[in-house]
């Protein structure tokens, strides 16, 4: 089961003079539950020392941490989990190695990705917003088609791409299960009180949309 509704992706590139393991630290403070390493361009030896000092700071914090694409730093810090995207190994591939009692979430942008990702207990769908972090992937997806991915996944849905606080209600009214952020947290100059107003606003939005 999922449950969490804030997942903070990192980008250390994106943390407004800060380092990341303060950043994360101050997100985990504002009540973040969920973390996914994302470092890709960091070689073998520097990602599992930075997976395993963010290992010991989710621990303190009861806090889940993913590792992006990298099954092998997952089990050497024993994350919760692992988040794959198009190129990385099969969900089934991940879940042999890794476990059922890990987490794999998968990045997907289309409804046939969806499907692609049987197996996985979650997905996050976007870009729904522009954001420069995902231009790569194309023009935004928008709410219908965040929609459509939801009635077409049988595992919760995280929206992500460009998401803000006055964004939340009309995301959350497409039956998302939640939010993923990079820059929302990360970029802020308080990631503390970011985290905390996003989840803030998750909260209030679950009154406002209709079940």
């Amino acid at each position: 089961m999922i449950d969490f509704r804030l997942y903070f992706v990192t980008d250390r590139h994106q943390t407004a003079g800060q380092s990341l393991g303060d950043v994360v630290h101050a997100a985990l403070d504002g009540g973040v539950r969920a973390v996914q390493l994302r470092e890709k361009d960091l070689a073998g030896g520097p990602l599992y020392r930075l997976a395993e000092h963010l290992r010991q700071l989710t621990y303190r914090y009861r806090a889940y941490l993913l590792i992006n694409d990298r099954i092998d730093v997952a089990l050497a810090v024993d994350a919760d989990g692992v988040h794959l995207g198009q190129e990385s190994f099969p969900v089934a591939t991940a879940r042999r190695l890794l476990g059922a009692d890990k987490l794999i979430g998968v990045s997907t942008h289309s409804q046939a990705e969806i499907a692609a990702a049987r197996g996985a207990d979650f997905v996050v769908f976007g870009p729904v917003y522009f954001t420069p972090s995902k231009a790569v992937y194309g023009e935004p997806q928008g709410l219908e088609r965040l929609r459509q991915a939801v009635l077409a996944s049988t595992v919760p849905v995280f929206a992500i791409g460009g998401i803000k606080n006055e964004h939340i209600v009309e995301v959350l009214a497409t039956g998302a299960h939640g939010i993923a952020v990079i820059s929302a947290i990360s970029g802020a100059p308080d990631p503390e009180h970011a985290a905390r107003a996003l989840l803030t606003q998750l909260s209030r939005a679950d009154t406002q949309v209709c079940p």
